[in-house]
């Protein structure tokens, strides 16, 4: 049995129907509505980024991220008015303390040019170190390096033994700039 001319109209008008709504969400993206549209090659010159790579000795990724390596993202909302944020991370695990991670570091991030910007609480106990961070420009871009010691937002929560686990993470805004104070440490 073949389609009658009314019953090919109608499957012609619901497939119209279908993909309409994504046209426009397509023609919205190009015009600019999604703010990470267009970040692609800046994420990958964060992903290349060698400080990502410079872990202390005996850091390596935990027990359930060994095939993770580097993430990128864009933290973007459409409805603000700031601009998003890409960022290039890499979780560890190391057997020592934070102290430990912040000095290696510390001497790492010095060596590559970055500027110290939080030194983490002198009577802070390891249990209470948050983290570390420096900031660079390169190239007119204002770049962020963070090392982060919590992760309880983390799903699943990185296995690291009896070690610590920390994040180290590179991130700027689209445009390179800190004029809205985006760029500036977690701390």
């Amino acid at each position: 049995m073949f389609p009658t001319a009314s019953s090919a109209f109608t499957r012609a008008g619901l497939a119209a129907a279908l993909l309409l709504p994504t046209a426009f969400l397509g023609a919205c993206s190009v015009i600019g509505g999604d703010s990470c549209h267009g970040t692609k090659d800046e994420l990958k010159r964060l992903a290349a980024q060698p400080l990502l790579d410079a872990a202390p000795a005996g850091a390596a990724a935990p027990t359930n991220y060994r095939d993770l390596g580097i993430t990128t993202a864009c933290d973007g909302d459409d409805s603000s008015s700031g601009e998003p944020w890409l960022h290039a991370d890499r979780f560890y695990a190391f057997p020592g303390k934070a102290e430990d991670v912040v000095a290696h570091y510390t001497k790492e991030a010095a060596a590559a040019g970055w500027r110290f910007e939080h030194d983490p609480d002198p009577a802070a106990t390891p249990a209470t170190v948050e983290g570390a961070c420096w900031t660079r420009t390169e190239k007119g871009r204002h770049l962020l390096l963070n090392v982060d010691f919590r992760s309880p937002d983390y799903s699943p929560a990185p296995e690291v033994g009896a070690g610590i686990g920390y994040t180290v993470s590179i991130g700027t805004t689209p445009d390179g700039n800190n004029d809205d104070n985006q760029a500036t440490c977690w701390h």
